[in-house]
């Protein structure tokens, strides 16, 4: 049912020879073992030997660590490997996502903006190129959904954007760039496709509603595209696609439909017989509530392998997981024949990469490969290069507004607005995560630096939460009788930019009554809108008479920023990669 000699695998027939033997010699815990990611809660050596020599791994993911940490788990992690291990990184945006100390690229919405596949094949090489080098051997990645809905904030600044056409090229060459490094494998998400639905898959159900025909114009056009250029892997998302899953069996019952990775019609019926992949798949993170809420666990966990699905990434109890998995094979639930055909995929993708090839200790890099690979000075020029080319001028009605000079607008006033703070970004501060930086000081600085008086608003209730830090009684009527003339609240200002540093979810503007967190004042005073995370402010701004996107705040970015605020409008490089108005008209006025 698999053939290994044909795309992705390519293998010989002692290639062939070890993957039949191999797969003749297991037990029924190794089998089982191989269907496995973990996501790895420790770098402690007994630790990590438990989770080889006990559950036997087929693939690991960790959370993230430098780099040199990283590399000793991987050396670990291959030592105790009867069978050697895909360790997986998620560098859909550069080395960062597989080491702390990793070189940024560019996120997927950010390449887009520039319209250049040449930067998403450099992301695909240089990101995984640091991965290789700390002994990761697979990218989660690229992200090649398609924003059709910009209330989607599971990928609105990780899909190369909302054309089929730039999502399938850039993809491509993601993984062109990535299969630069020998023996590194790419497993693309999420098919069969996100970025309709408005909900979070983390979160709730997660449908995409196109029919035959529109999703094979759309995301089949991509995953065609990808297929034919070898792409290894698939990860399949917590998505239903409810109508082609019809298509393909009409007695499908509604309460019977299925996310992708529990529904046969769309692993089996779409992605293999149509589409004919031949490459190994991978369920997306198995705690996510758009796979967890359609039955028990007991029953998902085979239900997943039995569907189409290969590989099952997470335990949520190792010990139980493992042993209902077990249990589903022991008992003929998982069928002989199926279990075959997954670890065929599994261990023809492990020998297509080489890994069966390589001695234990050569599975990793040494600590010299590391040291002159992290941090490459190319890596970081990339980075420049596409900042100076994505930052794009979405909206400009006032355009006398730019060049910003010194001589024009003196005194400039920031308003830092942020999203609601949810459990992530508290934990996130709780565990001293995160580079804790302040786009709106680094903004500041970069604009003083040119000669401008820049400073950053206090808003009301930020006095109010400094008072009672203080162990004062807050002033409530700084929130109740916070409007004043026009005239006292724009004299101590020529121009204001609202900088909304929102990585997912809306603007929190907090309760102000006639302060300046909310940008009220458009005509009062020159005002330029600038997103610095999630490019769809402009629904909760739409009276922006001047907004643009940079799709993050690093510093190379800002500098960028900053050059075209002082070069004008026509200095603006990047196009927008989605529909930054989100459909609005009034977003146009």
């Amino acid at each position: 049912m698999v053939d290994l000699k044909a795309r992705p695998y390519y293998l010989s027939d002692e290639d062939i020879r070890w993957v039949q033997e191999t797969i003749g010699g297991m037990s029924a815990e190794e089998k089982v073992g191989q269907l496995f990611f973990q996501l790895t809660a420790s770098m402690d050596e007994e630790y990590l030997k438990e989770l080889m020599e006990k559950y036997h791994l087929g693939g690991c993911r960790y959370n993230p660590a430098p780099g040199r940490a990283v590399q000793e788990q991987n050396r670990i992690l291959q030592k105790y490997a009867k069978i050697p291990v895909f360790i997986a990184c998620n560098t859909e945006a550069g080395g960062d996502g597989a080491c702390a100390d990793g070189t940024r690229i560019g996120s997927g919405v950010k390449i887009g903006a520039t319209g250049k596949e040449e930067y998403a094949h450099a992301l695909g090489k240089m990101s995984n190129e640091e991965a290789a080098a700390i002994g990761c051997n697979m990218a989660f990645a690229p992200v090649c959904d398609i924003l059709y809905n910009w209330e989607n904030t599971e990928v609105v600044g990780r899909a190369f954007g909302n054309d089929p056409d730039r999502v399938a090229g850039m993809s491509a060459a993601y993984i062109k760039g990535a299969h630069e490094n020998p023996g590194f494998a790419c497993a693309a998400k999420h098919f069969p496709g996100n970025g309709q639905d408005f909900r979070d898959a983390h979160l709730s159900n997660n449908v995409n509603y196109f029919d035959e025909r529109e999703w094979d114009e759309t995301y089949g056009r991509v995953y065609r595209t990808l297929i034919e250029n070898d792409l290894d892997a698939i990860m399949a998302g917590h998505i239903m696609l409810p109508k082609v899953a019809r298509a393909i069996n009409p007695d499908l019952e509604e309460d019977d439909m299925m996310p992708a990775t529990l529904s046969p019609e769309i692993m089996q019926g779409l992605l293999r017989a149509k589409l004919g992949f031949n490459g190994m798949v991978v369920t997306d993170a198995s705690h996510m509530v758009g796979m967890t809420n359609r039955m028990k666990r007991a029953e998902m966990l085979p239900r997943t392998i039995n569907a189409g699905c290969d590989m099952f990434l997470f335990f949520n109890d190792p010990e139980e997981d493992f042993h209902t998995m077990l249990d589903a094979y022991k008992s003929g639930v998982i069928s002989e024949e199926r279990m075959a055909e997954a670890l065929t995929r599994i261990l023809g993708l492990k020998a297509h990469m080489g890994l069966h090839r390589k001695n234990r200790e050569n599975l990793v890099p040494g600590e010299e490969v590391l040291a002159s690979v992290l941090g490459r000075t190319e890596y970081k020029q990339m980075h420049r290069a596409i900042s100076r080319d994505c930052i794009t001028l979405v909206k400009y009605k006032d355009p006398d507004v730019l060049p910003l000079a010194p001589e024009k607008y003196k005194r400039i006033m920031i308003v830092h607005v942020k999203a609601a703070e949810g459990p992530m970004s508290f934990l996130m501060k709780a565990l001293g995560m995160g580079d804790g930086s302040n786009p709106a000081e680094l903004l500041r600085e970069k604009l003083c630096a040119r000669g401008f008086d820049a400073f950053i608003y206090e808003s009301p209730l930020d006095v109010m939460r400094r008072q009672v830090e203080a162990g004062e009684k807050p002033g409530l009527n700084l929130y109740f009788a916070g409007k004043n003339a026009i005239a006292d609240f724009v004299k101590d200002m020529d121009l204001v930019i609202t900088l909304c540093d929102v990585q997912s979810g809306r603007p929190a503007f907090g309760m102000s009554k006639g302060g300046g967190e909310i940008p009220w004042y458009v005509f009062e005073v020159p005002v330029v809108v600038i997103g610095c995370g999630q490019p769809t402010m402009l629904a909760d701004i739409p009276q922006a008479r001047t907004y643009i996107n940079t799709y993050d705040a690093k510093e190379d970015t800002f500098d960028a920023l900053v050059d075209n605020l002082l070069g004008g409008a026509q200095t603006f490089k990047g196009r927008d990669p989605i529909d930054s108005f989100c459909g609005l008209f009034d977003a146009r006025l």
